[in-house]
């Protein structure tokens, strides 16, 4: 009996050390959720920080953070753009458009490897096959506008980009299943037809107009209508980084443009040419990129805050004001038929804001108007009776 009391000790001894492995294993893989006065680690506080140029856009409230956004791409996008038709201004540069945005996407790559060194969180989280097509996309938006200043008038260049609503409009229905108003589509048929009367007054006045730069401006704004919606899709499905698309879309896209170029025999005329004259190429590009990166980062972040389409109409805005500049610094032929035909697309502009704020912004209707005025005619009609 004292044998068997012995081995029930024992074995309750074993339970009960087991017992401990147990519950001490459990208090080793538990999950705490830490209060509100703890520290969370860096992944859990990047869910919902957006960061741009070490600035944390999170702490502010929403208009705030917008006026933020809207300052940065203007400030430094009506830059780039001085320094992207200064550049091509440049006699003989014409031709090295590619070798520009080749440039161009090197410098964006060591901006963004030296911004991801200073955040804590260097993971990279959207997947390398998604960041191969944001790259080709980008590659084509870049590579095809630097290409078309070739061809084009600078403001000429600009009015298409503005239309780049008309495009992201048909990407949202088709990428992402979105529905539009009719305020949106009108603003698309605005931009349109100023779009379309835009360039029959440069083809008119322009004497070295080529429609080849009309077709690679039209593909250029293609790929960029595709590009915001896979950008925006895949960094709210992926809870990327601005720094982490732009090193990653740009670094790729340096590898498809120089394999490009040296497939094509383009990289050695470019070469010497710049060689040549480095201040007015690679010093202007140099800015020009630094400008232009600064100037995606605040892009990318309004595209994570606020959506692609009301980036595309910030952006735009900027491009109205990019024009009105452009024949202030630049000596070009001008016609008032510019004037309309900006104004129309500033028409376009206007309708697609108002279908985003429908709620804050009233704007009467006829009927409305009509029912107005004949209640103030009776209201009248009866005063005058009593």
């Amino acid at each position: 009996e004292e044998q068997k009391e012995d081995n029930n000790s024992t074995e309750c001894s074993e339970l009960g050390s087991m017992d401990l492995k147990f519950t001490s294993s459990r208090k080793y893989i538990s999950i705490s959720v830490p209060s509100k006065s703890q520290t969370m680690s860096p992944h859990i506080k990047s869910v919902d920080d957006v960061v741009v140029l070490g600035m944390n856009l999170s702490k502010f409230n929403k208009p705030t953070q917008f006026f933020i956004c809207v300052s940065g791409v203007f400030m430094f996008y009506l830059i780039y753009g001085y320094l992207q038709e200064l550049i091509f201004s440049v006699e003989g540069f014409k031709p090295f458009g590619w070798y520009l945005t080749l440039v161009q996407f090197g410098f964006y790559s060591i901006f963004g490897l030296i911004e991801l060194q200073l955040i804590q969180d260097k993971r990279r989280r959207i997947p390398g096959k998604t960041y191969m097509i944001i790259a080709f996309l980008t590659v084509g938006t870049m590579g095809l506008s630097n290409t078309s200043l070739g061809y084009l008038n600078y403001p000429t260049q600009v009015i298409f980009k503005c239309c780049k609503l008309i495009p992201v409009m048909i990407g949202g229905v088709f990428i992402q299943g979105k529905r539009y108003n009719i305020a949106d589509v009108s603003a698309a048929l605005c931009m349109s037809l100023g779009l379309i009367w835009f360039t029959l007054a440069d083809s008119t006045v322009a004497p070295n107009f080529n429609f080849t730069g009309v077709v690679l401006i039209s593909l250029a704004l293609c790929a960029d209508a595709v590009i915001g919606n896979v950008q925006e899709k895949a960094m709210k499905l992926h809870n990327g980084s601005n720094s982490e698309m732009v090193l990653y879309s740009y670094s790729i896209g340096f590898v498809y443009i120089l394999f490009g170029l040296i497939c094509t025999s383009g990289l050695s005329p470019a070469v010497t040419f710049c060689s040549k004259h480095p201040v007015q190429t690679y010093g202007y590009a140099f800015l020009f990129s630094l400008t232009g990166y600064f100037g995606i980062s605040f892009v990318l972040a309004l595209i994570k805050i606020f959506g692609a389409l009301l980036a595309v109409t910030v952006t735009t805005g900027r491009k109205a004001m990019t024009i009105v500049l452009s024949f202030l610094f630049f000596a070009k032929p001008f016609t008032f038929q510019y004037v309309w035909s900006g104004l129309l697309v500033v028409l376009g502009i206007f309708l697609n804001v108002y279908s985003k704020n429908m709620d804050k912004i009233k704007i009467p209707s006829l009927h409305g108007l009509w029912k107005k005025s004949v209640e103030e005619r009776k209201t009248r009609t009866l005063s005058q009776t009593v």
